[in-house]
């Protein structure tokens, strides 16, 4: 015969489970904001974005409070979260076929498959220019954060348009303040259609701990050290099919080893082919020391400071946010980020107002504000400091040179850092690389990502054979994505071809890496 509770226990069980109900329903109220941030403004600035809730919070918060000391009105900030630059990229794409479809054929006309590749192609055609004419919109006024890559794109498209923030404000595009170009970087569009708001390089984040725990008695210096076999298994990365910015980080890896082939001579084809062959293998060995390919940028250094990896490729601003954020007391940060010397350019993250903006002199006054010193200060000045944020240390850079000033020093969290100074280090050459960004993106999918079980089995039996000579150059072949047939035949290849034409073309090249893997994995285990 079972226990049976007596009356009394049974009523205080059943008082208790009472409590916690309550308790669950009313957890909503009692959190809810005491000030309703998504009703009774005056206005609305609706914003696309991959920026982390940090940066969304800092900038509605300061705008909103400048707004309605100028004009007496409130408006609240709507920001759009689709994911990362690649997913927002794809999002705007879809949006703006319908809204032009929807334009299209209210006129009048038929719409085709002809028209549909037409509109969005700098190619001159009855229906670009109809684009161009149109205010065809899809209700969001701004694009805000991401590389200047995907900017660029969207300018070409023509879903970006001038805001009309460089010609009312004209003293700030100078070489003392916001210049045009540096390093190879593009810092703005020279017809108003983007202008970067701060300043963003690649590198390495590292958790202390973690290396003491591994025995790595060296500090990480350079890309090569996410090669290195002790950290098998412990190198987190992101998927750059899924962040531009992540691909932009890959890119960087490629156009370092190209430097350093060309050196002071003549970048001849041979010597790009050379750098961009050391640059995919150096590749090649960080993605089989790695973890996973994450889908956010962001999870990598938060997984470092975690412990679940040791080390890994981010973004710098999301490296030092994230070591902040795990700073106990006046102690150095468990977590540290670092950009490898002469590893990488200082590019920008953008805003662009898009075609149709349904607030766009709102928007104009976000972009002039986001810009102005004011809204500068927001990226790197502590906590707290006058025109600083008021809750999340932000550490990105600004884009104002004026910020960089010995009087800001003081103010800044990131006092020692100098973008402008640090980009010497580093020359981006667009004509190397720039035309096979979606390439690179393409293949580091094929040769990495989709094959990464066999690449992570091949490279775990290097290390235990100790790296024998023909199983470890089977393992770094990259003759079947080297420079001369990504530039003449995969590029092509994905540029004109259809959906099915592009699975095809990865399911052939991720089956030639599977395979070379294993031939790798069963040369290591004979020895060879």
């Amino acid at each position: 015969m079972g226990w049976k509770p007596r009356p009394r226990a049974l009523k205080m069980r059943i008082i208790l489970v009472l409590i916690a109900l309550v308790a669950v329903l009313a957890a909503p109220f009692a959190l809810k904001p005491k000030k309703n941030l998504l009703a009774g403004a005056d206005e609305t600035l609706v914003i696309i974005s991959p920026h982390n809730e940090a940066i969304r919070y800092e900038f509605s918060r300061a705008f909103s409070d400048y707004y309605k000391a100028r004009t007496g009105r409130s408006v609240r900030l709507d920001w759009r979260i689709v994911g990362g630059t690649s997913e927002i990229a794809r999002y705007l794409q879809g949006e703006f076929y319908n809204a032009f479809q929807r334009e299209w054929t209210a006129s009048g006309q038929r719409w085709s498959d002809e028209v549909a590749a037409a509109f969005p192609n700098p190619a001159p055609s009855p229906a670009r220019q109809a684009f161009l004419a149109s205010n065809a919109g899809i209700g969001i006024d701004l694009f805000f954060g991401g590389g200047a890559y995907d900017f660029i794109a969207q300018a070409k498209a023509g879903t970006l348009v001038d805001s009309g923030v460089i010609a009312a404000h004209p003293d700030w595009f100078t070489g003392a303040s916001i210049p045009m170009s540096v390093s190879g970087e593009p810092y703005y569009d020279e017809q108003g259609r983007w202008i970067g708001t701060c300043l963003s390089a690649f590198g390495i984040c590292y958790n202390t701990d973690s290396l003491q725990r591994l025995g790595v008695t060296s500090l990480p210096a350079s890309w090569s050290d996410l090669t290195d076999p002790k950290f098998a298994h412990q190198v987190a990365l992101a998927d750059p099919t899924k962040s531009g910015s992540i691909a932009k980080a890959f890119e960087m890896v490629i156009q370092q080893q190209m430097q350093q082939v060309v050196g002071s001579g003549e970048a001849t084809e041979a010597a790009l082919a050379e750098g961009w062959t050391r640059g995919l293998q150096l590749l090649l060995k960080a993605s089989a020391n790695s973890r996973y390919f994450s889908d956010a940028a962001g999870k990598v250094p938060l997984d470092v400071s975690l412990g679940d990896a040791a080390i890994g490729m981010c973004i710098d601003f999301y490296g030092r946010f994230q070591s902040e954020a795990v700073k106990i007391g006046d102690a150095p940060s468990r977590l540290q980020y670092f950009t490898p010397l002469g590893g990488s350019s200082v590019g920008v993250d953008p805003i662009g107002l898009l075609r149709g903006a349904p607030n766009p002199e709102l928007a104009r006054e976000f972009i002039a504000f986001v810009l102005s010193l004011d809204g500068q200060k927001l990226w790197n000045f502590k906590v707290g400091t006058p025109g600083g944020p008021t809750r999340y240390a932000l550490r990105r850079l600004p884009i104002r040179k004026e910020l960089y000033t010995p009087e800001f020093t003081v103010l800044r969290s990131d006092p020692e850092t100098l973008p402008y100074e640090e980009a010497l280090s580093f020359t981006y050459h667009e004509t190397w690389t720039g035309p096979l960004f979606s390439t690179l993106r393409f293949i580091m999918r094929v040769s990495c990502i989709d094959s990464h079980d066999e690449q992570a089995a091949a490279w775990k039996a290097l290390i235990a054979a100790g790296f024998p000579p023909e199983a470890s150059a089977a393992f770094s072949d990259t003759s079947a994505i080297d420079y001369t047939r990504a530039k003449n035949i995969i590029r092509p290849a994905l540029k004109g071809s259809t959906p099915l034409a592009e699975v095809q073309l990865a399911a052939s090249l991720g089956e030639h890496f599977r395979a070379q893997y294993r031939r790798a994995a069963q040369l290591a285990k004979e020895g060879r």
